[in-house]
């Protein structure tokens, strides 16, 4: 078969994050002094795109996007990312999602405010077929609806592997739907209780391989991540300790990592430290993108911690 373009295609919403970091969060009618301001890309899958491309992976991003200043923003962090914005469809006269995250020192504990902006989600009929083609994976969270259940169907019928991010929070029935669907599925443990009825690991995860994928993971903040595969293979993922600034976007990077050591044909044990360790580092910086690390970089951290 030829070669194809992209390592990882995501569809999903795009985000504006607009972050400080404050002493504690605040009560109500309170002034509130805040450090480290940051303005930065996000959202679930953007964010998960643009760590596959910092290590390296092809990629590319579909998504329906204002024409505002913060869809400015998005399109040219992308850019500077390596991310193709080919796919990225403007919609005139209309905004972006913005989140303002406070942060709290020391923890890194959040609260996220949510603005979704007016721009329209993609219709099944703007679904770029031609670049999930030329995709090895193609990753999705559900946003975008029967566009994103169209488009995984599509992938799986034309040989296109689909990778599924179930965040905490995220449990919806319309996103129950894209379980099955996907070849490898990593969602957040609140989901795989949600999904499966089952509170262990353990039985949350032979359910997920039951439904449908060769690969599950459920992941469990910094209790670690556990992985699954329907060759047996079944181990738990340790998260490593760093000093934690920020835990915006750290999921997201996990999945984005955990995508590009399979497009990089690695084995399972070593794309989940890949994923673990990638996540860690992001941590260590304010919001979900200012830490993404590169390749070299994961690999000095796990050189590092290797002994410990």
């Amino acid at each position: 078969m030829p070669p194809k373009s992209y390592d990882v295609l995501c569809l999903g919403v795009s985000t504006v994050d607009m972050l400080m970091q404050v002493d504690h969060l605040p009560a109500e009618e309170e002034v509130l002094r805040a450090d480290g301001f940051s303005v930065q890309g996000g959202g679930p899958v953007a964010s998960a795109i643009v760590a596959a491309a910092r290590l390296g992976a092809r990629t590319a991003m579909i998504d329906a996007i204002g024409d505002d200043w913060r869809g400015s923003v998005i399109r040219e962090g992308y850019a500077q990312e390596g991310v193709s914005t080919e796919f990225l469809l403007p919609r005139p006269g209309h905004t972006c999602a913005t989140a303002v995250v406070l942060v709290r020192r020391g923890s890194g504990k959040r609260t996220i405010v949510w603005s979704p902006g007016t721009a329209p989600e993609l219709t099944v009929d703007e679904v770029p077929w031609s670049a999930i083609d030329q995709a090895s994976y193609l990753h999705v969270n559900g946003r975008h609806g029967d566009a994103c259940l169209q488009a995984c169907l599509y992938a799986r019928q034309h040989g296109v592997l689909v990778s599924f991010d179930g965040g905490a929070g995220r449990y919806r029935e319309e996103t129950r739907r894209i379980v099955p669907l996907s070849d490898v599925c990593i969602v957040a443990r609140e989901f795989a209780s949600l999904y499966s009825g089952e509170e262990d690991p353990e039985l949350a995860g032979a359910a997920l391989l039951d439904a449908g994928p060769t690969i599950a993971a459920i992941t469990d903040d910094i209790r670690g991540s556990w992985v699954f595969s329907r060759d047996g293979t079944r181990f738990h993922q340790r998260a490593f300790p760093v000093e934690v600034v920020d835990t915006t976007g750290c999921g997201d990077c996990y999945h984005g990592a955990f995508v590009s050591g399979l497009s990089r044909s690695l084995d399972l044990h070593s794309t989940a430290a890949l994923a673990s360790a990638a996540a860690a580092l992001n941590a260590c910086k304010l919001g979900g993108r200012q830490g993404l690390p590169t390749l070299p970089e994961v690999e000095a951290f796990l050189a590092q911690h290797a002994a410990d």
